[in-house]
């Protein structure tokens, strides 16, 4: 008995001085690394476009409203001219009742009379009046002569607002044999131009549709709405 208890003390002593040498003893602290074991430096590239920057943040709400004027630029119609300031001002309440921002603008421009057909190379008035009758017989009553010999004269076969009219009266004088030409006329006035700002989105093909493409100016040669 005696010799084992010897026995199981020697083997606890030998495990105890296992331990003490197997152990690493790991502590915490503070550990020192050298530099050259964390690799290359990470570089940081700056953002050099600052206008980038302003745009993001005109669009995020933070940038000046002329931020974001430029990001999204300006997208304004011009319609006119109109004769009225009564036509003018009902369109600008038209499209102002849709939530555009509009604008009535005073200008000079030239309005259109309509279409003249006249007989030309009318040599003196004696001839003319020749040529008259042969018109009145040929059932162009209203012709008449306009001019002087000195600036030249015509025959009038009258001013047609619409152009198939005037063409049709031009086709009459000519199967009668005389030398017809068909001209526009118009005359400088007061004329009223409406000014519309589109809001994002929205296109001017209504717009178009409904003055048509000779009354309505896009992009560059439209003007924007003045600030109230």
């Amino acid at each position: 008995m005696r010799n084992l208890l010897l026995l199981l003390l020697l083997a606890n002593i030998l495990y105890f001085v296992w331990g003490m040498l197997s152990d690493s003893g790991s502590e915490p602290g503070i550990a020192i690394v050298d530099e050259s074991e964390l690799g290359p430096r990470l570089a940081a590239t700056a953002n050099r476009d600052a206008g980038t920057a302003a745009s993001v943040g005109a669009v995020l709400g933070s940038g000046e409203p002329s931020d974001l004027a430029a990001l999204v630029g300006r997208s304004c119609v011009t319609i006119g001219p109109f004769r009225a300031t009564e036509d003018a001002e009902r369109a600008k309440m038209e499209y102002a009742g849709e939530g555009m921002r509009t604008a009535v603008r005073t200008g000079q421009g030239q309005i259109f009379i309509g279409h003249s057909v006249q007989v030309v190379n009318v040599p003196t008035r004696d001839e003319g009046r020749t040529m008259l009758s042969k018109l009145h017989e040929g059932g162009l009553g209203d012709a008449f002569i306009v001019g002087n010999e000195e600036d030249g004269l015509s025959i009038s076969l009258g001013i047609f607002g619409n152009q198939s009219n005037a063409e049709k009266v031009e086709l009459q004088a000519r199967s009668i044999g005389f030398d017809v030409s068909v001209s526009p006329m118009a005359r400088d006035a007061q004329v009223f131009f409406v000014d519309i700002g589109l809001p994002p989105g929205k296109g001017a093909g209504a717009i178009v549709d409904k003055y048509g493409e000779d009354r309505v100016l896009l992009r560059d040669a439209a003007t924007c709405p003045q600030a109230q």
